[in-house]
């Protein structure tokens, strides 16, 4: 008999969900955890009294009532509703793009005559867009995408938009509405006192090794326990024996200001190519928070480095074929799990992880 159910390799919310579930079936689970800390990317640290999102703003949302279900039993949510203001060279503007965007940037009052400047801005492309630049202006029209789409999109992936590929961007939102409200999902919020509260109640009752790297001592660890629940790098686990995948990485700069209010909203991007970072974080404005300091985080992107954090997979054809290759060879694996955004070379929303980590569990455990 070995000594745990399961090894959980990283403490996300796939490993988190997975801790959680198998500790209400009666199962032992070991973390092992390269980080000082548990709880992947949603991290919170308390600074001034604020709960600072530490690798980035996260904001739930989600139309899976399941999965809205299952979160609001670990904390309850606030009524926080993410609307996001682009600043382009000092000039602002609504997100998502609504008609408080087309009012303040064409001075347009009605859907119809907006929609009149967009259709005919969007003919400028002829037949199928050849780059991410034509199909962003085959979207929204040759205005928006100069002052709102280009500069953060360059940013975001180092390259020009004439040399991305169409199909990153596959939808950009436009509503003729005055509604600022980003997301069209049933619920969203933040979990009052911060994603710890979630974090710690996912991984109760769990053993923990923090500050590990479970591929050094792999040997070692899948001794102990009879499954390996992976969350880390999929090519790094199998020592990058096709090569390497792509990632882009991020940079914070976090700032404590003598003042209440710095910029009156959680996000502001910076849509302009020649500010460095992409965005600057409010942290308190996700509670309401009314702490006389506040702290901003300015977030810029970078190419990723081993040992650098990878927050975003670059998912070309050439690096999804390369991921390919490596699922082929995670599916012949008995006693490993292979999930979450790392293991599976894929963007997930926070929704998304914790559902799939559902049905996985569904699959392995009932």
């Amino acid at each position: 008999m070995k000594k745990y159910d399961y090894i959980l390799v990283g403490s996300g919310l796939f490993a988190g969900v997975w801790a959680r579930e198998a500790r209400k079936r009666g199962r032992s689970c070991l973390v092992v955890e390269k980080r000082k800390h548990i709880g992947g990317n949603v991290y919170c640290e308390n600074v001034e009294g604020i709960n600072v999102h530490r690798y980035g703003a996260h904001i739930f949302h989600t139309s899976d009532r399941k999965v809205w279900d299952f979160v609001n039993e670990l904390a309850e949510f606030n009524r926080y509703t993410n609307s996001p203001v682009a600043n382009y060279k000092g000039e602002m503007y609504n997100m998502p793009f609504n008609m408080n965007t087309f009012s303040k940037m064409w001075g347009v009052v009605t859907p119809k005559e907006a929609k009149a400047i967009i259709d005919s801005q969007r003919a400028a492309v002829a037949g199928e867009p050849k780059n991410l630049e034509e199909q962003a202006i085959s979207l929204v029209g040759a205005d928006i995408y100069q002052k709102l789409v280009k500069g953060y999109t360059e940013k975001q992936w180092g390259r020009d938009c004439k040399e991305l590929p169409a199909f990153i961007i596959k939808r950009l939102p436009v509503r003729f509405t005055y509604d600022n409200n980003y997301f069209n999902d049933l619920y969203q919020g933040i979990p009052i006192g911060g994603y710890n509260v979630i974090i710690d109640k996912l991984f109760e009752g769990c053993d923990m090794e923090m500050g590990v790297d479970y591929l050094e001592r792999k040997e070692y660890y899948d001794n102990l326990g009879e499954t390996v629940v992976y969350t880390g790098m999929i090519d790094a686990y199998y020592q990058r024996r096709f090569g390497k995948l792509e990632y882009r990485s991020l940079r914070f700069e976090t700032e404590v200001l003598e003042e209440e209010n710095h910029q009156g909203v959680a996000v502001v991007n910076y849509t302009d190519r020649e500010t460095p970072y992409t965005r600057i974080i409010e942290h308190k404005h996700f509670e309401f928070g009314t702490q006389p300091k506040t702290v901003i985080t300015r977030e810029y992107p970078s190419h990723w480095k081993e040992g650098m954090e990878a927050y975003y997979p670059i998912n070309d054809e050439k690096n999804q074929a390369l991921y390919q290759k490596y699922e082929e060879l995670a599916k012949l694996e008995s006693g490993v799990i292979f999930g979450g955004r790392l293991a599976e070379y894929k963007y997930y929303d926070m929704d998304k992880v914790i559902a799939s980590a559902l049905n996985r569990v569904k699959e392995c455990m009932d």
